[in-house]
């Protein structure tokens, strides 16, 4: 045996380091196994594993103090622009909007950036929205945020597919793009921003992406002409004969956009009604 071990020590060199490796395992389980503390350890985290609750989802806690002093915030930018905020509301608990007639974007952006008791100098960002069941289908939405008071402030106004809306690049210069991008995707149009034009389509694209009514396959197919070397459009041709499916409209199915619910998920803080102007009838 010796011999064998000898002879194995001399031809594997490897063989010594291995075998020692081995025999410092063993030994450390017999020790392990006569340790009262690693026995308790073990038992204990085998313990804590089997007793471990599912852990629960997390949810958004709002923040009553900052919650009411948006509230206040609202209420106080709708007394000073009584013109053009037509309600104040809370979505998803404690995510504050004005809601503004058009004419009052570019006032209400200026008011909310330099009003000493708003500080709203970051443009987060600007979308916009599609319903095609409201008289005035197209919403541009503006997002800003507080760094001094570390709040958000979102401010909607509503428009058509004809009637412009101001821009608001004097005001913040980082609107440039982003009013591009809505033009680009919804065709609302930007009265003096400085150029406005499509900016993630192609050149000579035909209609607007983002709204409801555009179909999936698009206007125009774009390939390349191995004969012609070069690309062309074609308009768009389906591979299938048309099928009618019978299916329910999204609108039925998802009913958040309708008359009844428009305003559901949201609270109502302020809501101002304008009166008409007087008339020589009215009088």
């Amino acid at each position: 045996m010796k011999n064998i071990l000898f002879t194995l020590f001399i031809i594997f060199p490897d063989f010594q380091k291995m075998l020692g490796s081995v025999i410092r395992q063993a030994v450390s389980r017999q020790v392990i196994r006569k340790s009262p503390i690693s026995t308790t350890s073990v038992v204990a985290q085998t313990t804590e594993t089997k007793t471990d609750a599912p852990k629960k989802p997390t949810i958004w806690k709002i923040d009553e103090q900052k919650r009411e002093r948006l509230a206040n915030f609202g209420k106080y930018a709708a007394e000073c622009l009584p013109k053009f905020v037509q309600k104040v509301q809370f979505a998803a608990g404690d995510e504050l909007e004005l809601l503004i007639h058009p004419s009052g974007v570019v006032p209400v952006l200026s008011f909310l950036k330099g009003n000493h008791s708003a500080q709203f100098t970051n443009l987060t960002f600007i979308t916009g929205m599609d319903v095609p069941t409201r008289k005035n289908r197209l919403e541009v939405i503006y997002a800003l945020y507080s760094v001094r008071f570390n709040a958000r402030v979102r401010v909607r106004t509503y428009t058509d597919e004809i009637a412009p809306i101001d821009s608001v690049t004097p005001v913040f210069k980082g609107a440039d793009w982003y009013e591009r991008e809505v033009y680009d995707m919804y065709g609302v149009w930007f009265n003096n921003h400085p150029d406005l034009r499509r900016i993630l389509t192609d050149y000579g694209f035909e209609g607007h992406p983002f709204r409801k009514d555009y179909p999936l396959s698009g206007y125009n197919e774009v390939r390349y002409d191995p004969e012609l070397k070069r690309v062309v459009y074609e308009p768009s041709e389906m591979a299938q004969e048309f099928r009618k499916f019978d299916l329910n409209s999204p609108w039925e199915t998802f009913p958040a956009f309708r008359n009844q619910s428009i305003t559901s998920g949201y609270e109502t803080i302020l809501e101002t009604v304008t009166e008409k102007p007087a008339t020589p009838q009215n009088k």
